[in-house]
């Protein structure tokens, strides 16, 4: 199925110059939201992760569903104050601001196995911030997995060398 068909521009948002990647479409259709899963958790299968941590708030959507698919726990990265618990955080840089993730302290035992997983890869910001944040921990970044990559942004490059899978791909 190509996916690319599910996922629409939107322009100028948040702001000018940035073209919004919106999966909206994709998650209401179920065939295609069943294939972004399953083809997810297929890309990652092969890692045997222990958990997969998902950056709020588009990451959460289909991270809990990959964590199933895979047989691993969830972790939810929030934006700070989100957390009930006692939480650590990274502070990342977006393509128009400056955000910061949290995710409880006890969350993640060392050594464990980690899929890092958001919808989208742009700058890799985000996904570095998780990366910083599960190492911080004494557990392992064994890949990071996406639904979207922006390769024209260099992301992957930014998330070296960890391993990097993407489910579609844009190039310019």
């Amino acid at each position: 199925m190509d996916l690319h068909a599910f996922i629409r521009d939107i322009p100028d948002f948040p702001t000018p110059g940035i073209v919004f990647k919106d999966i909206s479409p994709l998650l209401l259709n179920a065939r295609a939201l069943e294939a972004a899963v399953s083809g997810l958790a297929a890309l990652a299968a092969p890692l045997a992760v222990d958990y997969v941590v998902a950056a709020e708030a588009r990451g959460f959507i289909l991270g809990g569903a990959l964590a199933r698919e895979l047989g691993a726990g969830f972790v939810p990265a929030r934006r700070p104050g989100k957390l009930p618990h006692e939480t650590v955080s990274a502070k990342y840089a977006l393509e128009y601001g400056i955000n910061a993730l949290e995710v409880h302290a006890d969350a993640l035992a060392g050594g464990a196995r980690v899929l890092v997983h958001d919808d989208l890869l742009a700058t890799g910001g985000t996904a570095g911030a998780l990366c910083e944040l599960v190492e911080g921990l004494g557990a392992e970044v064994a890949g990071c997995a996406f639904l979207i990559e922006l390769s024209f942004l260099g992301g992957r490059q930014r998330l070296a060398p960890r391993q990097v899978l993407a489910l579609t791909e844009y190039s310019a």
